[in-house]
């Protein structure tokens, strides 16, 4: 048989964390149980099948409980809500009444029932748009996936029981399996799913573990103990790679590893240009076990909160005390501010308790602000547990998808209704707290000029932003090409909304995809805006480059492309030029499309 070229053993994914690490591969069996045995049961056999299901959920429990003990004996506390969130799925009575709802009335064995439930719960996440809620669905495969196999006594390999360091492969991996990790045991992973915005990716970032997701096919090439490289920063791995290509990777990993350690310099120092311009360099959070990582790298604050992770895949919604709590213990780790951006949830995002129609296209349905205002109670109660929060350290409240000066009118309104509230009830709470809105919206866009009389700031999501404006469905794979940020169009809708907002007087920010990419960054300067809010592993890279260029060099630039009239056209031009002043951090780009 003639022997792989090299090429076949490179297989290609998605960068879930960066870094590079060579050592053994672990495969570990993490495959969703399939074809699972349809079989009609008699009367009979009906209680049988009900103990199996609750032996199988009480065993599930334990072996959750489990882990959950050992990550407390590991002092890591800041992940361990991870595993109460399957706690609490494994008691929700609607997955285990109505799993025994089904094998007493359709009379079909406990697994088949299990997944006729976990599909109606699976079908809540279909086609959702965002991507981080999107993934969300994966807590409730994960559980799913945990009672089956103990109802067919199937169990699983575990990450606490590693005796040597390896990289682990696997089809996907649980919150519960990513929390067990240290990087003592673990030096890297790739699975055949996942994405950027996946529970298993952020946990990656979080633990600074090197990962490659999304490579669909990992586990059907690599066998225990075979030697790979997990090259995060640009999503491949290397399977038994030749000694000459083994060669290049060690010098590469001891190039990245001396420019990160090199970047902790920038830590503690401000984002600013040689000539003095300073932005503001923050950090997105979505998770509670970020925030370590964001003040690691040296953010100067959370210019993004996303809060929707309280309200998915749960049967009650959270009460304003939890809601409070988890604001707070955010809150009072920053000295410099949070800004906590209020629900974007709707039709399309599983709320299980609410009763909301099928939306044709949830995207541009019932969701984010559009559903606050008609569902005010729920909206009053985030309100005031944010209020409340506000006490305990500077927050600024951001709301997304406005479209127009209506809906921001009614929200002040409803804003100002529950300071009110909550000054006759003599709870203390920051009176002149700050207001802004996402510009992510067509409409808002053009609309910039008056909006800007209506809040205190602006913050730009550009990954929906250019969704819109390009009539581009970044998660279709059919036009996912055409999704470009340095498209001219989208470029000349970031200026525009920037120098409304300074006409106005208010501060200007980005939290998009787009604030983080260290080529975007000499745009963005020029562009003047204010504050970038980002991954919190993009913060000391993004801090050098602004302070290696002058803010005139970045007008220069802006200037420059500007004058383009094709996405490709300014893509080279920056290249080359960042090439030029960055050669080792942009050495790559050189060869890349």
């Amino acid at each position: 048989m003639e022997p792989k070229r090299q090429e076949d053993y490179v297989i290609k994914g998605i960068g879930g964390s960066p870094g590079i690490v060579i050592g053994k591969a672990q495969p570990i069996d993490r495959d969703r149980v399939d074809m699972l045995a349809y079989r009609l049961i008699g009367e009979a056999e009906v209680p049988g099948e009900e103990r199996r299901f609750k032996i199988a959920v009480e065993e599930s429990k334990e072996q959750c409980l489990k882990v959950k003990d050992n990550i407390l004996s590991q002092d890591a506390k800041e992940v361990v809500y991870i595993i109460d969130a399957q706690l609490m799925i494994l008691e929700d009575r609607m997955l285990i009444d109505e799993t025994i709802r089904r094998i007493r009335e359709e009379k079909v064995n406990a697994e088949w029932a299990l997944e006729i439930t976990l599909q109606k719960l699976r079908g809540a996440f279909k086609n959702i748009d965002d991507e981080y809620l999107s993934e969300r669905k994966s807590d409730v495969d994960y559980i799913g996936e945990r009672i089956v196999r103990n109802l067919l006594g199937r169990k699983q390999d575990s990450i606490s029981d590693l005796k040597e360091k390896v990289i682990i492969v696997a089809h996907d991996l649980s919150p519960a399996d990513t929390a067990q990790m240290t990087r003592d045991k673990v030096i890297g992973f790739a699975t055949d799913i996942g994405g950027k915005t996946s529970h298993t990716a952020i946990m990656a970032r979080a633990l600074g573990i090197p990962a490659v997701v999304g490579l669909e096919r990992i586990t059907q090439e690599v066998k225990i103990g075979d030697s790979i490289i997990i090259d995060g920063n640009t999503g491949i791995v290397l399977i038994n790679p030749t000694k000459t290509v083994l060669n290049e990777y060690l010098e590469k990993k001891r190039i990245y590893e001396r420019l990160e350690k090199e970047l902790f310099i920038y830590k503690d120092l401000p984002a600013q240009t040689l000539d003095g311009y300073k932005i503001k360099v923050v950090a997105n959070i979505e998770l509670i076990e970020e925030i370590p990582s964001v003040l690691e790298h040296g953010a100067e604050g959370i210019g993004l909160y996303r809060t929707e992770f309280l309200y998915l895949g749960r049967k009650e919604l959270p009460s304003e005390e939890e809601q409070f709590q988890a604001y707070k213990s955010v809150v009072e780790r920053f000295h410099s501010y949070t800004t906590i951006r209020t629900m974007d949830i709707g039709g399309d995002k599983f709320i299980s308790h609410l009763d909301l129609a099928k939306e044709m296209n949830p995207a541009m349905g019932l969701r984010a602000i559009r559903f606050c205002l008609r569902e005010v109670d729920i909206f009053k109660t985030q309100l005031r547990a944010i209020l409340k929060a506000s006490n305990y350290g500077k927050i600024k409240i951001m709301f997304p998808m406005i479209s127009g000066v209506s809906e921001i009118l009614q929200t002040k309104e409803i804003l100002e209704k529950v300071k009110l509230e909550l000054k006759n009830e003599g709870i203390p709470f920051d009176s002149n707290i700050k207001i802004g809105i996402m510009i992510e919206i067509p409409s808002a866009v053009t609309l910039a000029d008056i909006l800007a009389k209506e809040v205190d700031f602006f913050s730009i999501g550009t990954n929906d932003l250019i969704q819109y404006s390009l009539a581009i469905d970044r998660v279709n794979e059919h036009v996912a090409y055409l999704y470009e940020p340095l498209h001219p169009a989208v470029l000349r809708v970031i200026k525009h909304v920037v120098d409304c907002g300074h006409n106005a007087g208010i501060k200007v920010g980005m939290c998009g995809e787009m604030a983080g990419e260290p080529l975007y960054i000499p745009i963005l300067l020029g562009m003047g805006l204010d504050e970038l809010s980002m991954n919190a592993l993009s913060v000391l890279g993004v801090k050098k480059i602004i302070r290696s260029i002058t803010y005139r060099e970045s007008r220069e630039l802006l200037d420059s492309i500007m004058g383009f009239s094709t996405a490709s056209e300014i893509k080279s031009f920056v290249k080359e030029e960042m090439i030029k002043r960055f050669p080792m951090e942009f050495k790559d780009l050189r060869n890349s499309n």
